[in-house]
């Protein structure tokens, strides 16, 4: 059995570092290595994020609800100084919104085709979340 939390490692977490590493190469115009130091990961990677090559396991881009703590995450990261619980708090709140929008069902049914996504509320219900 896959459990959620292992779809949105494969899925939500490329898709959202994906859209910040492209926002702070466009809107802050930082450099990829530079984007790459800020995010923990390799220059080839935010290349590949920008290129839409990876981190495309789910779309986001036109998904208004995540608009905003992406920008949130995005400002936070470019200031340059700020504390790792507070990225976390962020991105997790983002996997939260995902998970509740159910853009991750998808993915999961195709990752465990014995998921029965159209039964499952784990993730869309806010109750999951909180008990």
């Amino acid at each position: 059995m896959i459990t959620p939390c292992e779809i949105a490692v494969k899925s939500v977490i490329p898709a959202v570092k994906a859209m910040v590493a492209k926002g702070l190469v466009e809107k802050h115009g930082l450099k990829q290595n530079e984007v790459a130091d800020l995010l923990g990961i390799s220059q080839s990677a935010v290349s590949k994020y920008t290129k839409e090559l990876r981190g495309r396991a789910i779309t986001l881009d036109n998904v208004q609800e995540i608009q905003a703590p992406i920008n949130n995450i995005i400002t936070l990261i470019s200031s340059g100084t700020y504390q790792r619980e507070d990225f976390l708090k962020l991105l997790c709140q983002a996997c939260i919104t995902i998970r509740e929008k159910g853009l991750m069902c998808g993915y999961c049914q195709r990752s465990d085709p014995k998921a029965k996504t159209e039964e499952c509320t784990l993730c869309t219900s806010h109750d999951s979340y909180n008990e």
